[in-house]
């Protein structure tokens, strides 16, 4: 091993390598018999590889890129949605030095971050006013504690969801401080029940996006409309927890059953919260839209500055909504939407280019085709929307499907696929075209 051996690394990594190497190799000493212990563990050359192997360790990032062949294109284990190049160079261009984050140029006053996001939003939407905070889950939180702290929140049972990590609607209800009040049952909730509930307490009615479920059959719900006809009878405001959030219609390219924001204005809500990383396809974030009269108490709570976004996220999310301002290019230049909407023999095309790269190397213990399936949205959004794929499908000879895997799970570049009866399949939808020669490389390494 050279001199310059270790040079990569700082001198303080280095010694806690070296530290803890030792440490391991004194154990290994002293718990196992010397005839276990070959004269080749103990020379320096092998202890000096394993300080740096060590180091190396140490010195990798944990976060770090993957290919995404699962089909699930808004995939939360895997960050939801990945940014578009506009909003890539925005995040560069904030924070390589100073921005006027909260800075009003014209006039050298100070100023809001939200006036970045605040006009695009109302002009995206139809909303008299516009925040954001970090995440939709806590758009619901500071919604409830600023405008239905002990008091009551009328929802039906049928909406009461809970979501990936355990997040429950009646626990952040709780947490607000609000007193939820369940009208109706799990598949029929009619105007009248919730009509019933109203009181002298009754500060909100919501209506909650049933984020990653449907219920089918023998069932009633209330329209939104309908609630907020309800509600301006009785002065009492609606919000509506959209969840995914779509600015577009999504029907025109047959991906149907969400409501969009606009319409959720349009219908007459007077709060409309959703995220900002899954159907709008931008950073992590939580959107309020909605009637200047309420969107005020929420800016004034002490919450919103716990809970406010960062310039990253301003110049991200900004970046992604003037894209929605060229309703045409926005289907290519966000990546959900084109990922969602890409006809189907496009993907095919990619996955066939897979193939053929594959093909000129001739894996011999490596079986592989290209076979039709099925994408999801994921993320909670379009839950039971069913989008043909096409996927390359592979088998090994001498590894099972789940070994074949975790290899390349494992790889130095993380692919992570789907197993179906015995096979891996990587879903094209969600492998970029630039993905695709390093895809293949991985997978030739791996076979």
């Amino acid at each position: 091993m050279g001199p310059d051996a270790g040079a990569d690394f700082p001198r303080a990594v280095l010694l806690s390598a070296a530290r803890g190497v030792l440490e391991a190799t004194r154990e290994m000493l002293l718990s196992h018999s010397p005839a276990n212990i070959t004269d080749t563990e103990l020379e320096i050359e092998a202890i000096q590889e394993r300080v740096l192997e060590e180091a190396g360790r140490i010195m990798k990032p944990s976060l770090r890129k993957v290919i995404n062949a699962t089909g699930v294109v808004l995939h939360t284990n895997l960050g939801r949605a990945p940014l578009s190049p506009a909003a890539i160079e925005a995040i560069k261009e904030v924070s390589e030095g100073y921005s006027n984050l909260e800075h009003r140029l014209e006039t050298g006053e100070r100023g809001s971050r939200q006036e970045h996001l605040e006009p695009l939003l109302c002009r995206l939407t139809g909303a008299g006013a516009a925040m954001v905070v970090n995440n939709n889950a806590a758009a619901v939180l500071l919604a409830l504690s600023a405008l239905a702290k002990e008091r009551e929140v009328i929802v039906s049972r049928g909406q009461l969801v809970e979501i990936g990590d355990s997040f429950r609607l009646p626990d952040i209800m709780k947490q607000s401080g609000a007193v939820l009040v369940e009208v109706g049952t799990t598949n029929r909730t009619s105007l009248a029940d919730y009509g019933k509930a109203i009181g002298e307490e009754t500060a909100l009615i919501m209506r909650i996006h049933q984020s990653n479920f449907r219920i089918i059959g023998y069932t009633e719900d209330v329209s939104l409309k309908e609630l907020v006809g309800l509600g301006r009878q009785y002065s009492i405001p609606v919000v509506e927890d959209l969840g995914s959030g779509s600015l577009v219609k999504l029907d025109a390219k047959g991906l149907s059953g969400e409501h969009t924001v606009g319409e959720s204005i349009m219908e007459g809500a007077d709060l409309v919260t959703f995220s900002g990383d899954k159907l709008l396809g931008g950073p992590q974030a939580g959107i309020i839209v909605g009637s200047q009269e309420y969107i005020e108490p929420l800016r004034k709570h002490p919450l919103a500055r716990a809970l406010r976004v960062d310039k990253m996220t301003v110049g991200a999310l900004e970046a992604t909504l003037l894209e929605y301002l060229d309703p045409e290019a926005v289907w290519k230049k966000v990546p959900v939407l084109r990922m969602l909407t890409e006809p189907t023999e496009s993907v095919k095309r990619r996955a066939a280019r897979l193939k053929r790269i594959i093909d000129r190397a001739r894996p011999a213990d490596l079986e592989y085709l290209v076979t039709e399936d099925i994408s999801r949205a994921g993320g909670g959004s379009l839950p039971t929307t069913e989008i043909p794929t096409y996927c390359l499908s592979l088998s090994h000879k001498r590894l099972s499907a789940a070994a074949l895997e975790e290899m390349l799970r494992k790889s130095e570049v993380s692919v992570l696929g789907r197993l179906k009866e015995d096979r891996l399949l990587l879903d094209m939808r969600t492998v970029t075209d630039t993905e695709v020669s390093l895809l293949a490389d991985i997978i030739l390494n791996v076979a």
